[in-house]
């Protein structure tokens, strides 16, 4: 059970940072040797600093890739669905028809789910993309009481030349 924290004071107040990293990557490198050291790793954090969100755009939307997308997802939907019901309820051989029956109208709903949807959007949106937070760096940060303990195991760390 976690205790809340009072409104106003800042979570990470009793904290030192014991790495400064440019990636996420890095950061999560650090944390994993103090975790192969046996450093109690709870008493860490990594934060992002200078976090903005980004959203990529990977290109245009039109009429075929809406469909092409809704297509992808409803046959995976679909597949889910036909392995699920033909598991358990279809005895003999017949499951694999009833499999691509399902993967098969999943594709075709898709679609034209798609469609309709990049249709009801009106032109307002006639791109693909995907979003995410970047930061601008990653610090480590430790419980004061487990800092020097961390930086003594990551002083002792072998180079990675």
């Amino acid at each position: 059970m976690t205790t809340p924290t009072p409104q106003g004071t800042d979570p990470f107040a009793a904290n030192e940072t014991i790495g400064s990293f440019d990636h996420y990557a890095q950061a999560q490198a650090m944390v994993d040797y103090l975790s192969d050291q046996r450093f109690p790793v709870e008493h860490t954090a990594i934060v992002g600093v200078g976090v903005r969100w980004v959203e990529q755009i990977t290109g245009r939307m039109t009429y075929l890739r809406a469909a092409g997308s809704g297509a992808a997802a409803g046959a995976w939907f679909g597949l889910l669905i036909g392995l699920f019901i033909g598991l358990f309820a279809v005895p003999g051989t017949g499951w694999f028809v009833l499999v691509l029956t399902a993967l098969l109208w999943g594709a075709i709903a898709g679609a034209v789910f798609g469609l309709v949807s990049h249709a009801l959007q009106g032109g307002k949106r006639d791109f693909a993309s995907y979003a995410g937070l970047q930061a601008d760096r990653y610090d480590v940060i430790a419980d004061t009481a487990h800092a020097g303990q961390a930086r003594e195991l990551l002083a002792s760390r072998p180079s990675t030349g």
